[in-house]
């Protein structure tokens, strides 16, 4: 694919997907035929869903314990050899057996050099997660990569501003978010609440951000099918995804524009800080 964009701008993407609980070979499969259509179109950095290996909602913690797969597993293998095979950088959800046996919601980033970062999720939403997993405690990785300088985090992790201002402040370029964002009632005419919040994450931290969902429904629950792709001001460069269906969303990011955070003359978003003040 001819490259008609700057040096510093890469093509990113979002795979909306359809999973099913359980059913890890037809995760794997549809996350496969991903990475192949974000390759063909020249993606050099993909972003799949929370839980992209088993699915969401598990029957009880046991079910989650049972799916998990270490990170050094088939998916994660798998990932890896395709980020290589296409040069691409691929951030993606999965059900982690970590190294004392918990049972984690991490975020594995890959790049053509391996697994670059394990992110286990600080923030864990509803009953279905804090009954299966055990919360990270550990902070955001922001990762230097051929592309750019990517933070990790997963799903309700993002609605935390300190936790999204903790990886801008370490200089995270783009933001990389896989979730499964729950389908809740909203008046018409709005986009989902996540979004915005994406969009604000991104504007106050002048920074990109790629929030990755899920599509369809699973065991009763319809996902928001929300995946978007945002500027350092806040606003779409793809999606947010209108339909619930799955889909591939593509956008060129220019990374560089995310290391300046001035808006306007005389203000800077970080420098302007006051954190002596704020005690949080």
């Amino acid at each position: 694919m001819e490259d008609t964009h700057a040096p510093d701008t890469v093509l990113v993407a979002c795979a909306q997907l359809s999973l099913a609980v359980g059913d890890v070979a037809g995760n794997r499969a549809a996350a496969d035929r991903a990475i192949e259509a974000a390759a063909a179109a020249g993606v050099r950095v993909l972003v799949l869903p929370e839980l992209a290996n088993t699915g969401y909602v598990f029957r009880d913690a046991a079910h989650a314990a049972e799916l998990a797969e270490p990170a050094d597993g088939p998916t994660v293998t798998a990932w890896a050899e395709a980020a290589a095979r296409h040069d691409m950088v691929l951030v993606a959800g999965f059900c982690e057996r970590d190294e004392t046996g918990a049972t984690r919601n991490s975020a594995v980033l890959v790049d053509p050099t391996g697994v670059r970062a394990v992110y286990r999720k600080a923030h864990l939403f509803g009953a279905i997660e804090k009954a299966a997993f055990v919360p990270g405690d550990q902070r955001p990785p922001v990762v230097d990569t051929a592309v750019g300088r990517i933070g990790v985090m997963v799903c309700y992790d993002v609605e935390f501003p300190e936790w999204v201002r903790d990886a801008a402040l370490r200089g995270a370029e783009l933001l990389c978010a896989p979730v499964n964002w729950p389908l809740f009632p909203r008046p018409e005419g709005e986009r989902a609440a996540e979004v915005i919040r994406v969009q604000a994450d991104a504007a106050v931290n002048r920074m990109f951000v790629a929030a990755c969902d899920r599509a369809g429904t699973e065991n009763g629950v319809e996902w928001t099918g929300g995946s978007v792709i945002t500027d350092p001001d806040g606003f779409p460069l793809a999606g947010p995804a209108t339909e619930t269906g799955e889909s591939l969303l593509i956008a060129a990011c220019a990374l560089g524009q995310a290391r300046d955070k001035r808006i306007g003359e005389h203000n800077d978003v970080l420098a302007d800080r006051r954190p002596e003040l704020y005690d949080l």
